[in-house]
């Protein structure tokens, strides 16, 4: 299981990463937001409060890509812009999660950071998720990195999410809790980055 060592180190490389790489995405970044003001004629950095470390809410920060405040699982193609489909796809659209890192929202690989309704309200063993931060990425996030697709071709995509893509996610996200080292955390990022 993680340890409060492995946790300092953790942010500490987290920090180290983050500000080496705010500085050469900022404008890009400033940029993608004028786009999607443009695109989606809304404020292009969209914020919304998710569940972090200890079950804390926060804020998360996105590059807006949907014409609406919200959207319905499995329906993304309706509720996107063309650009904001695109940056779906290549997860520009999680730039702005870099300024999440600076502040020790997140880190850099960590379970995604879900609504309240989910990390907020497991139980028992699987409460250990809560005791690191949320991430950019993670292994579950690389499993499911077309997980809007898969839940486009559902009958009932709320429904798939919470019993099978939910479930999963959990198992996933525990196991990196409870076997965690910090080459693992390198092997995501680079998995990630590839993955682009």
């Amino acid at each position: 299981m993680i340890t409060k060592d492995q946790l300092r180190i953790k942010r500490i490389f987290d920090l180290i990463l983050v500000i080496l790489i705010l500085p050469i995405l900022f404008v890009p970044i400033v940029l993608l937001i004028i786009v999607a003001t443009i695109d989606t004629r809304k404020f292009g950095l969209f914020s919304q409060v998710r569940v972090g470390q200890h079950a804390k809410l926060f804020k998360i920060y996105k590059i807006r890509t949907l014409r609406e405040e919200t959207h319905r699982l499995g329906h993304l193609d309706k509720s996107a812009t063309r650009l904001g489909r695109c940056l779906r796809q290549t997860k520009l659209d999680e730039l702005p999660q870099l300024f999440n890192v600076l502040k020790g929202d997140m880190g850099f690989v960590g379970p995604r950071p879900d609504i309240e309704g989910f990390a907020d309200v497991l139980e028992g063993a699987d409460r250990i998720i809560l005791l690191v931060k949320p991430g950019i990425t993670g292994p579950a996030t690389l499993k499911y990195r077309d997980e809007e697709r898969v839940l486009e071709r559902q009958k009932d995509p709320e429904h798939y999410n919470r019993t099978i893509i939910w479930v999963d996610k959990v198992k996933i996200n525990r196991n990196y809790v409870e076997n965690y080292s910090f080459y693992l955390d390198l092997t995501c990022i680079l998995k990630s980055t590839l993955n682009k």
